[in-house]
């Protein structure tokens, strides 16, 4: 299969919201899931805080640090080839002041190569975002029902990890308004998350910029943003599931290390080896 090979940009995908054209994005978190990704031909590859949960068992997004962070972008950074990079910040720089958020910002930019900065909680931080797009960086504004804004909505933590907590009629006018801060802060793109399916459509009229959702996001945004280890199905708890996935190759793997190990306890040659040629006497 060919890789698409045109560079996604910025008003291109401006250009796919004024034509009614879905924008496919994914988080990725290594080298390898970045090129296969990035050859399939998504438009923005997302490096995620959730790289802490997901990649190395931290009970929580809060632990992951900068310096990890940079590490994760390098890496997924040197796997795409045309496709737009975004990046998480980690929990700190945002809450800890504009200057310190720039800063920070710049470092993504310039150590890890990224072309947009993905910011949770955006909306009560326009400040900084227009700072941050003052500086020559894109931001990429998350607002809705996340991790980091749920309690103001009333809802648990818990329960914003959940494609459930959908929006009520009575927060509309209110996401509406956070949306239109944000474009007139500076952002570049949207994501909403939780969006459910009035808001979302009340969102995505009200502004210019592409808004992209991932928790409880539907048809009726810009595009959709999904981590690509859940569309894959590489999680342990996969093993067992009998879920609706694109694949299951948490099964697969399974599968397949269960029979390279029966091939190497029965003392035969395991499937893919190199085996040295013997030596002529």
């Amino acid at each position: 299969m060919e890789a698409k090979d045109s560079a996604v940009t910025l008003p291109g995908l401006q250009q796919m919201k004024r034509d009614g054209k879905k924008i496919v994005g994914v988080v990725a978190w290594d080298y390898q899931m970045a090129q296969i990704v990035d050859r399939a031909g998504v438009e923005i590859v997302s490096v995620g805080d959730t790289v802490g949960i997901n990649l190395w068992g931290h009970p929580n997004p809060f632990e992951i640090t900068m310096e990890e962070m940079l590490v994760v972008c390098k890496a997924v950074r040197r796997g795409v080839k045309r496709a737009l990079v975004s990046a998480d910040f980690p929990y700190g720089p945002l809450q800890e002041g504009t200057q310190f958020a720039v800063s920070a910002a710049i470092r993504l930019v310039k150590e890890a190569g990224i072309d947009m900065l993905k910011l949770d909680g955006a909306a009560d931080f326009p400040e900084t975002v227009t700072a941050i797009a003052r500086a020559g960086i894109p931001v990429f504004a998350q607002f809705g029902i996340t991790p980091q804004t749920a309690l103001q909505y009333g809802i648990p933590y818990s329960a914003a990890n959940k494609p459930g907590a959908l929006v009520t009629d009575e927060m509309i006018d209110r996401l509406v308004k956070e949306a239109k801060r944000l474009e007139d802060a500076g952002a570049t793109l949207l994501d909403f998350t939780n969006s459910g399916a009035v808001a979302g459509a009340a969102v995505v009229a009200a502004v210019k910029i592409p808004v992209i959702g991932g928790f409880g996001g539907g048809p009726w945004l810009d595009g959709r943003m999904r981590m690509a280890n859940a569309a894959v199905g590489y999680a342990a708890s996969n093993i067992d599931s009998d879920a609706d996935m694109y694949a299951n190759v948490a099964k697969i793997t399974f599968d397949a290390i269960n029979a390279y190990t029966s091939d190497v306890r029965a003392a035969r040659q395991i499937k893919g080896a190199v085996v040295p040629a013997k030596p002529t006497v």
